[in-house]
């Protein structure tokens, strides 16, 4: 990976969206942010995709990232809630295609495997190893901000690597991988 790139990570829900920013220089990660979107007080499910998306954009041109990490909704017994994040996840992915910045989607088991050597770690044991690895003073109280960070520091880990998970440079890119999915 080349220096100077901020890589933006975001853990993407309806009710609750983390998000997190490093910046690498010189092949080492500095923490910028980590955050969440609170989106419990909102019962119109669009307007909750509405805010995601509007959210996204405006990290993007806030911290203008080189690249997004977002972890993949992981398979669940409940097919709406599985429904809802795969919303969730696709309007966050939108935005930043919309920017054209290039998106990498990691398992939660990955993004697990990288930060803490163990794909079945907890939320707990993955924060306690980002506070460690990026000096952070405090965690916050939810810890869907430290899965965003995540994401950003396991691509961070993998940059340079041959493929890791579905990445896409644009709509083009996108639609050209996706072929099967597109109704004609």
């Amino acid at each position: 990976m080349n220096s100077d790139k901020i890589i933006l990570g975001i853990d993407p829900g309806t009710t609750i969206m983390g998000f997190g920013l490093i910046k690498v220089v010189k092949k080492k990660m500095h923490f910028l942010q980590l955050n969440e979107l609170q989106l419990k007080k909102y019962d119109d499910h669009y307007l909750k995709l509405k805010l995601i998306f509007e959210r996204t954009v405006e990290l993007i041109d806030t911290y203008k990232p080189d690249h997004i990490a977002i972890e993949a909704p992981f398979f669940g017994k409940n097919v709406q809630s599985m429904l809802k994040l795969g919303r969730a996840q696709g309007v966050a992915m939108a935005a930043g295609l919309s920017r054209e910045i290039p998106i990498t989607e990691y398992s939660p088991k990955k993004i697990k495997m990288a930060i803490t050597g163990n794909g079945n770690a907890s939320k707990e044991q993955v924060a306690k190893m980002l506070q460690s690895l990026l000096n952070l003073k405090e965690l916050p109280k939810n810890l869907d901000s430290t899965d965003g960070l995540a994401a950003a520091v396991c691509h961070f880990y993998n940059s340079g690597r041959v493929q890791i998970g579905k990445s896409y440079t644009g709509w083009s890119a996108f639609v050209k991988q996706n072929e099967g999915r597109i109704k004609k």
